[in-house]
């Protein structure tokens, strides 16, 4: 019996949740990746909270790009998140590739957030 590929990346993901596990103090950056977007949050599992959320479907990212599944859109989408975490006063997190593999679209975007100031 198969194994399906949704599946995988679910198995992958809770692996990877045992141990990347957000506080207040250094919450957890969670990628979710689809065909068309990228979305990005940044939670605190000790509160509950969504403290700071980027996408290609946010205002100030979607107007300059051409097309919102490539790593130029990726790349907006991790400074985004890194600008609006430094501004609510958040500097390091935990990086959660949510079971995607750290490659291509997902690399890009935590490389632009740690271009732009966020530590991880």
């Amino acid at each position: 019996m198969a194994v399906e590929r949704s599946e995988k990346r679910m198995l992958r993901r809770n692996r990877v949740r045992r141990k990347a596990v957000g506080n207040d103090q250094r919450p957890r950056l969670s990628v979710f990746r689809s065909l068309h977007h990228i979305y990005v949050q940044v939670i605190s599992d000790q509160s509950g909270r969504t403290l700071a959320a980027a996408s290609t479907e946010t205002a100030g990212v979607r107007e300059g790009l051409k097309s919102k599944r490539n790593l130029a859109a990726a790349k907006a989408v991790g400074k985004a998140i890194a600008e609006r975490c430094l501004q609510s006063g958040i500097s390091s997190v935990v990086f959660d590739r949510n079971g995607f593999l750290y490659h291509g679209r997902v690399k890009a975007l935590a490389d632009a957030a740690r271009e732009a100031g966020l530590k991880f």
